[in-house]
């Protein structure tokens, strides 16, 4: 089968031919591929940023596929050791020993995948595998930021969230923030082409971020970069909450004057299984809007070129 790889230290994507992998316990799985977002943290893995091992490693952690035993699926990839108690309330995406799929174990770069347990399973219903690939990360990451929120948006009516960053995870937390809330959605970005992106997904209001004016309820900040960060601070109320998810970097001060009074600091980390299914729910309920652009598996490295470019609008799927 062909498989996307990184051997070395080099950054270099090798396309390898490989066997498929083959189930060694009852509770494993060996699921042929539909699809595979490609996420930034790819681009970070290449980069050497999380020190993921082993070599060959195949990359890609959004991913859907086909069992013989519930047809087409998703694949939650934050493995956990499923023995921590992280592990025993589904919070495998923090678990001390996790190792991910596409970052410290094989990925959905490829065409066949083994998956380790059945409870990473979950069955897509009536969603199209291709489309909806990038919940498994994108999606998942920005709905478990959204649900943070909402412990604080729901004490009140009349009040105000901001997504700072449209890109694909934003584009998701403004949809989730529309259907699951009562607040008036704003969105932060320099980019005027996903200012507008995101008004057409329901934010009311979408400008560079120095131009938005506080305080907001709740902060999503899907960047995470210095001067994001201090633009979160600057922007969020008292007694609301900065949700930090971006990968970006920033640190900002805090403490009594740093930030506004009783302000909660925060960040957000990919989603649980509980989460996962909650959200598989709700895009079978409601429809969730999102850019995605179809690539051959072939193309992996075309992908990740324009990905670094900034050449995309919400995000690539890879096909097999």
């Amino acid at each position: 089968m062909l498989a996307v790889r990184l051997h070395g230290g080099d950054g270099a994507l090798h396309f390898d031919d490989i066997d498929v992998p083959v189930a060694a316990t009852a509770d494993q799985v060996v699921v042929k591929v539909r699809a595979c977002g490609v996420c930034y943290s790819d681009i970070h893995v290449v980069d050497g940023d999380f020190g993921s091992e082993p070599r060959p490693l195949t990359l890609g952690h959004e991913v859907t596929a086909f069992s013989e035993e519930h047809g087409d699926v998703f694949v939650y990839t934050p493995w956990g050791c499923g023995e921590c108690r992280f592990c025993a309330t589904g919070s495998e995406m923090i678990c001390p020993k996790s190792h991910e799929a596409g970052l410290f174990d094989q990925g959905g770069y490829a065409e066949y995948m083994l998956v380790p347990h059945r409870r990473y399973i979950f069955p897509l219903g009536d969603l199209d595998p291709i489309d909806s690939a990038p919940l498994g990360c994108g999606g998942l990451t920005a709905f478990r930021a959204v649900k943070q929120a909402l412990g604080v948006l729901r004490q009140g009516h009349g009040q105000r969230a901001l997504v700072l960053g449209a890109g694909g995870l934003g584009q998701y937390a403004v949809q989730y923030l529309r259907m699951l809330s009562d607040a008036e959605v704003h969105v932060g970005d320099p980019d005027p082409v996903k200012c507008e992106t995101a008004k057409g997904l329901g934010a009311s209001e979408a400008a560079a971020p120095g131009d938005l004016e506080g305080p907001y309820t709740a902060v999503l900040d899907f960047v995470a970069a210095q001067a994001s960060l201090e633009d979160a601070a600057r922007l969020v109320d008292r007694q609301g909450i900065l949700i930090a998810i971006g990968l970006h970097g920033g640190r900002i001060p805090f403490g009594f004057g740093a930030v506004p009074m009783e302000a909660r600091l925060t960040t957000s980390v990919w989603g649980s299984l509980d989460d996962f299914a909650e959200l598989i729910q709700l895009a079978q309920r409601e429809e969730i809007r999102h850019v995605v652009e179809r690539l051959p598996l072939a193309d992996a490295a075309i992908a990740h070129e324009r990905l670094r470019r900034g050449d995309v609008k919400g995000r690539f799927v890879l096909v097999p």
